[in-house]
C-alpha cells in the first residue's frame, strides 16, 4: 500500500501565511485550500487574483514560497516559480512558450533535489509544480481600442500550458539535451494582476452605463450629519463580461475555478502592515538604526498619521506606506545621530507633522 504523506491543512497553511499577509482573509483562505490539495497530489483548480497595486498579491506569492521553503519536507514536495506574464508572450513569439515555464520548474526542481537527481525525477517534480504568473492583466487582448498581439499570444500560450497534457520541452544541456513531452495537467497556476481601469469601468457601468441606476445611494451619518452616499465595492458588481471587455478571453478565464478580489486596505490594515510585517519600511529602517547602535521607536499617533497619509493613495495600498515613511525618516537616516537621546530615536506626531503637514 503506497505511503500517504502528511499534508498540512488549509487552516495550518493560512495560519502561517497570515503572519505576512494582513487584511486579505479571502485570498489567503483560497490559496491555502488550493495549496493543501496540491501538496496532497490532488487536481486543483487554478486561481486568478485581482487587486490594486500594493494590496499584497506579490507578497502572498512570496509568502507561499517562504512557507514551503521553511519546511524541509514541504520544500521537496512542489517546485515553485514566479514568472511575469509578458515573458510568456515573448516566448510565444519564439514558438516555445512551454519552455519559459517548464524550464524554470525544472531548474527549481534541480535546486531542491540536487544535481545528482535523475532527470525523470526532476521532470516529475516540474510537472507537479506551482506557477505564479504576475501582472497577468498586462496580457490583455486589446489596449486603447487596438489589438494587443503580444497579449493575445501570451494568453494563448498560458491557456495551452494550463489545458495541455503534452507540452514539448527541449531539455537543457545539464539534463542531457534532447526533446521530451511533459504532462502539465498537475501544475497549479495562480495568476495575479492589478487590472488598472477595471474598477472605473465597472463603476461607470452601474452608474452611467448600460446598468445605470443599479447602484443606489445609501443613507449614512458622517460628522453628525445624515447624507446619501454611493457605496461601491467591485466584488459586488464584477461580472465575467467585465473581464471579457477588459481583454481577457472567455477561453482563458474558463480555466480558473476561482476569481479572488483582494480588498483595498483601510487604515487599520495599513497600521498593522507598518508595524507587524517583517518587510515593512519601519522594520527595515529599525534594522538600519540597530546596526548603528540606535533603537528606533515610533509612537502610535505617529504611526496612525503615516497610515492616514498613505490611505489618501488607495490605488497604491501598502506601497504608499513606504513612500510616506521614507519622507519622514530619510533625514534621520542620513544623519543617524540626529535627535538621539540615550541611544534611542523616538519619532512622535510632531516630527511626522513637520514633514507631512497638518492633516
Amino acid at each position: 500500500m503506497p505511503q500517504v504523506l502528511a499534508t498540512p491543512t488549509p487552516a495550518e497553511i493560512a495560519g502561517a501565511l497570515t503572519r505576512r499577509i494582513l487584511g486579505q482573509e479571502e485570498a489567503v483562505r483560497e490559496i491555502s485550500v488550493a495549496l493543501s490539495k496540491h501538496l496532497a497530489g490532488l487536481r486543483v483548480g487554478n486561481i486568478l487574483m485581482i487587486g490594486s497595486s500594493g494590496t499584497g498579491k506579490t507578497t502572498l506569492m512570496r509568502a507561499v514560497e517562504g512557507y514551503l521553503a521553511s519546511d524541509p519536507v514541504l520544500a521537496t514536495r512542489s517546485a515553485v516559480v514566479r514568472i511575469h506574464a509578458n515573458v510568456l508572450g515573448e516566448e510565444a513569439e519564439r514558438g516555445r512558450p512551454g519552455e519559459a515555464v517548464l524550464g524554470r520548474l525544472l531548474d527549481r526542481a534541480r535546486e531542491q533535489l540536487g544535481p545528482a537527481a535523475p532527470v525523470d525525477m526532476l521532470l516529475r517534480r516540474a510537472a507537479s509544480g506551482l506557477v505564479f504568473v504576475d501582472e497577468v492583466d498586462k496580457i490583455r487582448s486589446h489596449v486603447g481600442g487596438q489589438a494587443n498581439v503580444a497579449g493575445i499570444r501570451a494568453q494563448e500560450a498560458l491557456l495551452t500550458l494550463i489545458e495541455n497534457e503534452a507540452v514539448p520541452v527541449n531539455l537543457p544541456a545539464w539534463a542531457g539535451g534532447g526533446a521530451v513531452v511533459v504532462n502539465s495537467a498537475d501544475i497549479l497556476f495562480v495568476c495575479a494582476g492589478a487590472f488598472e481601469g477595471l474598477y472605473d469601468a465597472v463603476f461607470d457601468r452601474v452608474t452611467i452605463g448600460k446598468d445605470r441606476g443599479a447602484l443606489q445611494p445609501v443613507t449614512v451619518v458622517e460628522g453628525g450629519k445624515v447624507a446619501e452616499k454611493l457605496v461601491f465595492r467591485l466584488r459586488d458588481w464584477l461580472r465575467n463580461e467585465d473581464l471579457f471587455d477588459y481583454g481577457m478571453s472567455p477561453q482563458f478565464l474558463s480555466r480558473f475555478d476561482a476569481v479572488v478580489l483582494l480588498q483595498d486596505l483601510g487604515q487599520d490594515e495599513l497600521v498593522r502592515i507598518f508595524l507587524e510585517t517583517p518587510e515593512s519600511a519601519f522594520h527595515q529602517s529599525r534594522s538600519y538604526f540597530e546596526s548603528r547602535g540606535i533603537h528606533l521607536a515610533i509612537s502610535p499617533n505617529a504611526v496612525r498619521r503615516i497610515a492616514t497619509e498613505a490611505g489618501r493613495q488607495p490605488r497604491l495600498g501598502a506601497r504608499a506606506l513606504k513612500e510616506v515613511f521614507r519622507r519622514v525618516i530619510r533625514d534621520y537616516e542620513f544623519d543617524p545621530d540626529k535627535s538621539v537621546t540615550g541611544g534611542a530615536l523616538l519619532i512622535d506626531l510632531p516630527e511626522v507633522e513637520a514633514v507631512l503637514g497638518k492633516a
